[in-house]
């Protein structure tokens, strides 16, 4: 079974590119992030006759996320329950699987724009929200994950020149540590559980010729609780789509449980 997550920077922009990618890539379950659109925009019924169920949380012009499912989702939970914001940034389904219910929670993670700025503040604040409610989650489900574009890079080795980055935006060690603060729950980095080709990355700037050099960083992350980790046996970043002409600048992750 196969779960995938896709910042796909407008949905509006790029459908044609994932409808192709689900083509070529009929995965179980794609998580979106920057959808970029109100719920009543999202092309459901193109979806549809792709062969995936949608459930969303859209926003017009920024944010959003859709869960796209072979079998019919239940549960579903927009946003943050304990958190106040009316910024569209998750969307928590339960999916059908041959070990149970999986919980999947889709997540957009604010970028912070800038260590130290307001826009900061708030993402390390919406990071302990998440962090809580994922606790509160595992308690019902413990086959569980979240996916999704995190904004941030977990090691050195998740960056193209480290130096460059150090303590900025995406790589600061609060950022850093919000993220181990996940991990700490008992979620584990799917990626990581397997040897991985040296600079692998998940998003290029779309500035500076950034994808053609690998001067990437890898946000895009899909973990996996205690109770899912056996089952993991494999993890990839699929980079042909952000090959594409007017590509998004996150590439698709996907993770398969057998």
């Amino acid at each position: 079974m196969k779960f995938a997550t896709w910042n796909i920077n407008s949905l509006r922009v790029r459908l044609p590119q994932v409808l192709e990618w689900l083509a070529d890539n009929p995965v179980d379950v794609l998580c979106l992030q920057e959808l970029k659109l109100i719920d009543e925009r999202v092309p459901v019924d193109a979806l549809r006759d792709a062969g995936y169920h949608t459930v969303s949380a859209g926003q017009p012009t920024y944010n959003g996320v859709a869960i796209l499912s072979r079998e019919p989702v239940h549960d579903v939970v927009r946003n943050l329950p304990t958190y106040d914001d009316p910024q569209q940034r998750v969307i928590t389904a339960t999916v059908p699987s041959a070990w149970g219910d999986i919980r999947v929670i889709n997540t957009y993670c604010p970028n912070g724009q800038e260590v130290g700025s307001d826009k900061y503040r708030y993402k390390l604040e919406w990071f302990a929200a998440l962090r809580e409610f994922v606790a509160e989650q595992l308690k019902t489900w413990p086959r569980l994950m979240v996916l999704g574009d995190f904004n941030v890079a977990p090691e050195d080795r998740d960056i193209h020149d480290p130096e460059k980055w150090r303590e900025k935006i995406l790589a600061s060690t609060p950022e850093r540590e919000a993220l181990q603060a996940l991990f700490d729950l008992g979620l584990h980095d799917s990626f990581r559980l397997f040897e991985q080709p040296e600079r692998s990355f998940s998003w290029w700037d779309y500035r500076q010729l950034a994808f053609r050099r690998n001067a990437g960083l890898r946000i895009d992350h899909v973990l996996i609780s205690d109770a899912l980790k056996p089952h993991c046996v494999g993890c990839i970043i699929d980079k042909e789509p952000r090959r594409n002409e007017q590509p998004s600048d996150h590439a698709p992750v996907i993770m398969e449980l057998g």
